[in-house]
């Protein structure tokens, strides 16, 4: 009854993956090789591992990895934090929802400008949790995301992110902490360890188009908060087969069914 009423197989409803686990040594292992050689691709790296190309392939994409590339004009970042924490990453794998956040930014260019975008990825369920929009890369850009990804979900056990002063800032480690959520970064120059959100951006710039068609920054704007809703309700996730959002709230239905 469960299972005919949650639209899966019965089978599904005991099922462990093996699977997971395996996959997330695997990208500690490349990693590991990317933070040597930044430029591999997914045959260097199944060489360098002496795995099948195909598995090696399919790791990168499942955790947003990729060879680093020379690429055209960006806004240039503010610097490092001063303070350095571990990437809790390398020794956690998540387990459910509201485990584990994973945050960044990025810039879209509009008539000679950028706007950036930050949001908050939910890692077991893929969901864009929180986002903000502003004119600049600045603290109260990450912050809004945070508070956003708060305001309606539970608090996570993990925040990671890379290093830049925005996450850095004594106002925002402030506020992880006083919510009791532990820090979690990137290692330096290393963007593969945040795939996820590299492999989400990828994807949303490419389905965003040239910004440059709307005749206005409050069109722009909606289009992409347009796009994240449609990411999370409607497009399937190559790694769930299904849109994050449905993921997430099957996954909710199961629990409160077995608990």
């Amino acid at each position: 009854m469960l299972a005919r009423e949650l639209g899966i197989s019965r089978a599904s409803l005991y099922y462990v993956s093996k699977q997971s686990p395996k996959d997330w040594a695997l990208k500690e292992r490349i990693s590991a090789i990317l933070q040597e050689h930044p430029s591999c691709g997914f045959r260097r790296v199944a060489l360098e591992l002496r795995i099948n190309k195909k598995r090696a392939q399919r790791v990168m994409r499942i955790f947003g990895m990729r060879a680093h590339r020379r690429r055209g004009r960006k806004p240039r970042k503010t610097g490092l934090a001063s303070i350095l924490y571990p990437n809790l990453l390398s020794t956690n794998y998540p387990r459910g929802l509201n485990d584990i956040w994973v945050a960044d930014f990025t810039y879209i260019p509009y008539r000679g400008k950028f706007l950036y975008l930050a949001t908050v990825m939910d890692l077991f369920a893929r969901e864009i949790v929180g986002a903000a929009v502003m004119a600049n890369h600045s603290v109260p850009l990450v912050l809004q995301a945070l508070f956003a990804a708060t305001l309606h979900h539970p608090r996570p056990d993990v925040f990671h992110s890379d290093n830049g002063r925005e996450y850095g800032a004594t106002i925002f480690t402030r506020a992880l902490t006083e919510l009791g959520i532990a820090i979690s970064r990137s290692a330096k120059a290393s963007p593969w360890q945040n795939g996820y959100q590299e492999s989400f951006y990828s994807q949303f710039k490419v389905d965003l188009g040239d910004p440059e068609r709307f005749k206005t920054l409050g069109e722009l704007v909606y289009e992409i908060h347009r796009l994240i809703w449609d990411y999370n309700h409607r497009r399937i996730h190559s790694v769930l087969k299904m849109p994050p959002k449905l993921f997430a709230n099957r996954y909710q239905k199961l629990l409160e069914k077995v608990s």
